[in-house]
């Protein structure tokens, strides 16, 4: 993987979980002071446009990477920090899917079944995400392993 991939696919992940969780505590967590209030903070619209306006940036370098480093990784063996990969993987797919779906879906029930479900698979993979940086970083970082580089 290219420098600037990690970096672009770390800066619009971090957009996107950042955005993501800020309008969830907002929309569920903040208690608005008017009972009348159309949003719970004033915030709100302006996480919720951000989450979807980095979203599509997000896919976009997934794909460059899926190319120059997830599909590599996928058909090398006893590779390290795989199941964090894996991990990451599967719940972006996850996460993708109910955010695309929470788009168009009308139903309240699919609407409530697809907000667990997005959030649920976005903080696993925030969660698999931050660790396979992190033990990527710590495998890069090794002197006795020099030839790791390639790794990560």
């Amino acid at each position: 993987m290219r420098p600037w991939e990690r970096w672009a696919f770390n800066l619009v992940a971090l957009a996107v979980a950042a955005s993501g969780f800020a309008y969830f505590g907002m929309k569920y967590l903040i208690q608005p002071d008017d009972p009348f209030a159309v949003v719970n903070h004033p915030w709100q619209s302006a996480m919720l446009h951000l989450h979807v306006l980095a979203s599509p940036p997000f896919v976009l370098v997934f794909g460059v990477i899926l190319n120059s480093h997830i599909m590599k990784k996928l058909r090398a063996t006893r590779i390290p920090n795989r199941k964090t990969g894996l991990a990451s993987l599967g719940t972006f797919v996850v996460m993708i899917l109910s955010g695309y779906l929470l788009q168009v879906a009308t139903s309240e029930v699919w609407l409530q079944r697809l907000v667990i479900l997005h959030v649920a698979s976005s903080a696993v993979f925030t969660i698999a995400y931050g660790t396979h940086l992190v033990i990527s970083y710590k495998l890069v970082r090794r002197p006795e392993r020099a030839t790791i580089r390639e790794v990560a």
